[in-house]
């Protein structure tokens, strides 16, 4: 079994409250009190959590990696924006190194920001860091970035989410080609004035998703008419290929 090594780094990264307009900067989320690793218990608390069943990164290497691009990382919402002042909420980025510190991977492993142009800037970024290698064998770590939006949204739950979309998921299938659907995708959608959709994001812990199939289904959902939220901007999310099998193409292949 693969294993993952999950790295709480919400404090090193955190885009402020008021990225799209001028309010000061929020102070920093109280740390997680813990940190745990598999080989070594002595390690001072420094506010990260990360646990390791292989290999295992250093907190201070995975910052030092982020540091120079922070404002890169910010700057993808904001140039993205607009007047779109709804459009706020939480990206995971997982970065996968192998034991000589080459970077296997990068995806969106969570995202309920509904934005793929967003995302798709955040992956680029990503894809150039580079890392220190990572102590005892390859590891796998996670990066929470949080946008905060200046508007009000009105959240639709599973049940309303699955009742608007309908069957229009269905209209995704193919949109990879010969390399097939990723697998348990979670879409997320604004809906606003007649039921028209607003923005759609993308996010899989199954692996990383190719970015010719998210270009494709992006621009078939924002086609969608759903149903209206009469007078506010809905957000709703549904799980595409549940349980579907992973693509079976390398992760390499699937971030070109």
């Amino acid at each position: 079994m693969r294993a993952v090594v999950p790295l709480s780094l919400a404090t090193a990264i955190l885009i402020p409250t008021g990225a799209c307009g001028g309010s000061e900067k929020p102070a920093p989320a109280a740390p997680t009190p813990s940190r745990t690793y598999a080989d070594t218990e002595d390690e001072p608390d420094d506010g990260l959590e990360l646990v390791s069943a292989r290999g295992h990164m250093d907190p201070a290497d995975v910052t030092a990696g982020l540091a120079p691009h922070s404002a890169g990382l910010e700057d993808c919402y904001k140039s993205r924006l607009g007047k779109r002042r709804w459009l706020g909420g939480k990206v995971e980025l997982k970065w996968e190194i192998s034991a000589d510190g080459v970077l296997k991977s990068a995806q969106v492993a969570s995202s309920d920001l509904g934005a793929w142009p967003v995302e798709k800037c955040l992956l680029e970024l990503a894809r150039t860091m580079s890392f220190a290698k990572p102590k005892g064998g390859d590891a796998d770590f996670t990066v929470p970035l949080e946008f905060s939006a200046r508007g009000a949204t009105q959240w639709w739950d599973e049940e309303q989410s699955t009742r608007a979309v309908g069957g229009h998921p269905q209209e995704l299938a193919g949109c990879a080609g010969e390399i097939g659907d990723p697998a348990d995708v979670v879409v997320t959608v604004y809906v606003g004035t007649r039921g028209k959709v607003q923005s759609v994001g993308f996010a899989s812990t199954a692996q990383p998703i190719p970015d010719v199939w998210a270009e494709c289904a992006a621009t078939k959902v924002m086609a969608w008419q759903l149903v209206d939220p009469r007078g506010a901007v809905a957000k709703a999310t549904f799980t595409y290929n549940a349980g579907g099998a992973p693509l079976a193409v390398p992760a390499a292949t699937a971030e070109q």
